[in-house]
């Protein structure tokens, strides 16, 4: 009788935790080649409710030529964990004024709201901190594109209003992702900004058959463990990766400045790839991944300076091949 009554008891959970997982704010952008599912920044009810990742253009699912490229990697999946979270997944890297505040006083985490810092030595960036409060978002669209907006203005000097927009060009598999970042505060906004790149390619376990090509030769800074390696300008897998194991390291080799590049993601095995570009200098490389991903991350600098403006975009293009 017991078991009987703990097992309803867990089905009921259960089947609320997928209740909960449906009513997630979400919309849909097509361009009827490519077809995307976006969460919506919603602090009570949103996918994501962490405070590491940007809130917005958090995209659940992608979809182009009958395969799959976006979908959940991160087990167990809850919104306030600070990195389950699909899609490109931007982070800006500053959090703005936290040194300078003392615990119980507030800093700033673009994309996502003014956080309250607790008394800690230092910001612990896999940490969930509480949200004093998320700015104003306002979001627009078209059938094939969605805008994000955020507005925010804190006591301490920084202010400004931050714009994504998720683009998938007409007659093209390509999504563009269209940022602009202007500082209506007091003080200088300097950061680094980056893009994870969770691509779940046809939800293949990372091994033989999912590569990483650069268009430079990547030269790791720490050896890759767990079967991953390096082979001219492409990282592979000679072996499938189990749980609990990684491959990580910092890469060098892009060149300082450099403005022309691209990374390609590629499922071998089903046939589908990513290639990934973008508008700025690339300042930093990184490559991560456990047995569900494989991310190479683009880092980019931004100095924006009070009533200055800027911009940057990054580019995705899917595309099949001949699967191995």
């Amino acid at each position: 009788m017991k078991t009987s009554i703990l097992s309803t008891v867990l089905l009921t959970c259960l089947f609320a935790q997928c209740l909960r997982a449906q009513d997630y704010p979400k919309t849909e952008i097509s361009n009827k080649l490519v077809h995307a599912v976006v969460m919506l920044p919603n602090a009570e009810h949103g996918s994501y409710q962490g405070t590491r990742f940007d809130w917005s253009g958090i995209v659940s699912s992608l979809q182009y030529a009958g395969h799959n490229y976006v979908a959940q990697w991160h087990h167990p999946n809850s919104p306030r964990i600070n990195d389950a979270v699909t899609g490109p997944a931007e982070e800006f890297l500053t959090s703005l004024g936290y040194d300078q505040a003392k615990p119980g006083g507030t800093f700033v985490r673009i994309g996502v709201g003014i956080l309250r810092k607790p008394d800690e030595t230092a910001y612990q960036r896999f940490k969930t901190y509480d949200i004093v409060q998320p700015g104003q978002w306002k979001i627009s669209k078209g059938k094939n594109w969605i805008r994000f907006t955020q507005k925010l203005t804190s006591e301490d000097g920084y202010a400004y209003i931050y714009q994504k927009t998720l683009r998938l060009k007409r007659g093209k598999p390509e999504l563009t992702i269209e940022h602009s970042l202007k500082n209506i505060g007091q003080k200088t906004i300097e950061t680094d900004e980056y893009s994870h790149n969770f691509f779940v390619i046809d939800h293949e376990v990372v091994g033989p058959g999912i590569v990483v090509q650069f268009s430079f030769v990547p030269k790791p800074t720490s050896k890759l463990q767990n079967g991953a390696e390096i082979h001219g300008k492409t990282i592979v897998f000679t072996r499938q990766l189990q749980k609990r194991e990684s491959a990580f390291t910092e890469l060098d080799g892009f060149g300082k400045g450099l403005r022309k590049f691209n990374i390609r993601v590629e499922n071998q095995k089903s046939g589908a790839g990513v290639r990934i570009s973008g508008t700025r200098p690339l300042t930093k490389v990184v490559f991560w991944s456990i047995r569900t991903v494989a991310c190479p991350e683009t880092y980019v600098h931004l100095d924006v300076h009070p009533g200055e403006e800027t911009h940057w975009k990054t580019k995705f293009d899917f595309y099949t091949m001949p699967p191995s």
